[in-house]
Parts: C-alpha cells; sequence; structure tokens
C-alpha cells in the first residue's frame, strides 16, 4: 500500500506540470512520503476518462493505493457531481485524500463536506469560464474574425464510437465513454 501523487494541466501545449510538480515534492519531503507513484496528465478535468487518471482509479480499486495527494481539488474534477462522486467512492474505500494548496485532508464527514463545497465552487468557475467564451465568440462572430472549429477536427475517434455502437452500446452509453455530448455521438455516426 502506497501513496500516490495526482498532477493534471488542461492543456498538453503552454501548460506544464513544474509549479505543481516543486510544490508536491516539497509537500512529500516535509511529510516524509518515500514510496510514491507520480500520475501525470494533460487533458481536461471534465474528460473522466484522461489516461493516468483511470490507471490511477485501477490502482485504487486493487486496493495498491492508500493515499492520493493533489495540488488542488480542481486537478481531479471541475464538476460536483462528477468529483464528489470519484471522492465518495475512494473514502469508501479507505483512500485518504489531500489537497495541498487547499491544506485539505479529506479524510472524516467533515473533509466530504468540504470537498463537496470547493467541487461546487468549482463547477461555478467553469461556467463563468464558458459564458466569458461564449460572448468572446459572439464579438468575434460579429467581427467575422470566427468561423467555428477546424474542419477534420474532433474531440474524440469517431471510428470509436462506430465501434462502440457495433458492440451494442446506447448513445448515451457511447457519449459517456467518449466524453462527449449525445449531439456529437450521432454526428459521428452519420458518418459513416
Amino acid at each position: 500500500m502506497s501513496a500516490a501523487v495526482y498532477i493534471r494541466v488542461s492543456s498538453p501545449k503552454g501548460q506544464k506540470t513544474d509549479s505543481q510538480r516543486a510544490e508536491l515534492e516539497a509537500w512529500l519531503k516535509r511529510h516524509r512520503h518515500k514510496a510514491v507513484r507520480w500520475f501525470e496528465d494533460r487533458d481536461s478535468a471534465t474528460n473522466l476518462q484522461r489516461e493516468a487518471f483511470q490507471k490511477l482509479q485501477a490502482e485504487i480499486f486493487a486496493g495498491k493505493v492508500t493515499t492520493v495527494v493533489m495540488w488542488k481539488l480542481d486537478r481531479l474534477a471541475r464538476s460536483l457531481k462528477e468529483g464528489v462522486n470519484v471522492l465518495a467512492d475512494w473514502c469508501n474505500r479507505g483512500v485518504r485524500v489531500i489537497a495541498i494548496t487547499q491544506q485539505i485532508d479529506l479524510s472524516g464527514p467533515v473533509g466530504h463536506l468540504i470537498a463537496s463545497l470547493l467541487f461546487g465552487i468549482a463547477e461555478i468557475e467553469l461556467a463563468h469560464v464558458k459564458e466569458r467564451q461564449a460572448v468572446g465568440i459572439a464579438l468575434a462572430r460579429k467581427r467575422g474574425a470566427y468561423s467555428g472549429r477546424q474542419s477534420g477536427t474532433t474531440k474524440a475517434a469517431p471510428s470509436r464510437a462506430r465501434a462502440l455502437k457495433k458492440q451494442g452500446l446506447t448513445i448515451v452509453e457511447i457519449a459517456k465513454a467518449l466524453g462527449v455530448k449525445e449531439r456529437t455521438v450521432y454526428n459521428y455516426l452519420s458518418r459513416s
């Protein structure tokens, strides 16, 4: 049984994990954690299908990780529902969750309450970001400077959506598996 460190940035381009890593390494040294596994993602917190996150989940489910240390709770998820569900599952498995910059140790009922409040704030913050983005897009459209997503770019692999449909999954299940909206799945399937 050991500790794990989870690091995440939203974008593979332009964002680095150096500052998170430095603070986490200093915290681990101060608290004398030695056997630590690192899990690092470069993907949005709105997508729970992140590669390193899924590996961390597997380690937790296998009982190999008993403590998860992260820089802030919003590294885990930006949605209140998803964040609380993940934390509730981890806590039910006896996993201790620590967010070092927020000085939060989510072991116990008070820690669970605090986590719920912080995920609620993160969800509101994400909604504000989306609102500001929509305003920016509307202004760019007015000026004729916005043409939308470039042709050929997708949020997930359309071939994966078709493969999941062939396996008998519903549109809702495919959307959840790919981390996209149902409308996007319909678009992917109509291309075949």
